[in-house]
C-alpha cells in the first residue's frame, strides 16, 4: 500500500502545484527554465504513475474490503464512463462545443472516471487511488475556473464538426475500452464476469 500512496502523493503532488502553489510554480520556471521545468514535472509524473500501478497491483493482491458492493454499481460505472471518455476527448479536439461550453473537460472527465471507479469498487486501494483522484480533480476545476475568472479568459465558441468528432471518437474509445482494453490493461472486464 505503501507504494500506491507514494506514487499518488508524487503524480498527484506534481500536477497539484498549478492548484496550491502557483507563484511558486511561476518562480521555479522562470528560474529553471521551461524545459527543465517540464523534464522535472514530467520525471515526477512518470515515477507516480510507475508507482501507481505497481501499487494498486499488489494491493489488488490481497484486498482489504471496506464495504459490499451490489451488482449494479458495476452497470452504474460502465454507463458514467461514457461522458468520462467523451469529456477526456473534448479536451483534445479544437473547436468543440463541450470544450467551450465547460472550459476545463479534462478534469471533469477525470472527476467522472474517479467516481464512476469509487462506486463500483469496494477495496481500500480503491478508495485512495480513485478518491484521491477525485479530491484532485475538485480542487483542480475549482482552481481552474477561478483563474478563468481572474484572467477574463474567453472562451471560443464550439462548431459542430469538431463536437460530432470528439463524441464519436468518445465513444470509439468508450467501446475499444469497455470491450479489450479494460481486460488487457487492467485484468478486469467490465462487463460480464
Amino acid at each position: 500500500m505503501g507504494m500506491l500512496i507514494l506514487g499518488l502523493v508524487l503524480f498527484l503532488g506534481a500536477h497539484s502545484v498549478r492548484v496550491f502553489a502557483e507563484g511558486w510554480r511561476t518562480q521555479m520556471r522562470a528560474r529553471l527554465g521551461e524545459g527543465p521545468w517540464k523534464g522535472v514535472y514530467s520525471l515526477l509524473s512518470l515515477a507516480g504513475f510507475v508507482l501507481i500501478c505497481y501499487g494498486y497491483g499488489a494491493a489488488r493482491l490481497e484486498p482489504v474490503v471496506l464495504w459490499a458492493s451490489p451488482n449494479w454499481t458495476r452497470h452504474l460505472a460502465a454507463l458514467l464512463m461514457i461522458p468520462a471518455l467523451v469529456l477526456l476527448v473534448a479536451a483534445n479536439v479544437p473547436g468543440n462545443a463541450i470544450k467551450a461550453r465547460l472550459h476545463h473537460p479534462m478534469v471533469l472527465g477525470v472527476k467522472t472516471w474517479a467516481l464512476a471507479h469509487l462506486v463500483a469498487n469496494n477495496t481500500l486501494a480503491d478508495l485512495l487511488l480513485f478518491g484521491g483522484f477525485l479530491a484532485w480533480a475538485v480542487l483542480c476545476y475549482r482552481a481552474a475556473r477561478q483563474r478563468d475568472v481572474a484572467a477574463q479568459t474567453v472562451y471560443p465558441p464550439g462548431r459542430v464538426g469538431p463536437t460530432v468528432i470528439t463524441v464519436v471518437v468518445g465513444l470509439g474509445l468508450y467501446a475499444v475500452f469497455a470491450f479489450w482494453a479494460h481486460l488487457a490493461l487492467i485484468g478486469v472486464r467490465p462487463f460480464g464476469s
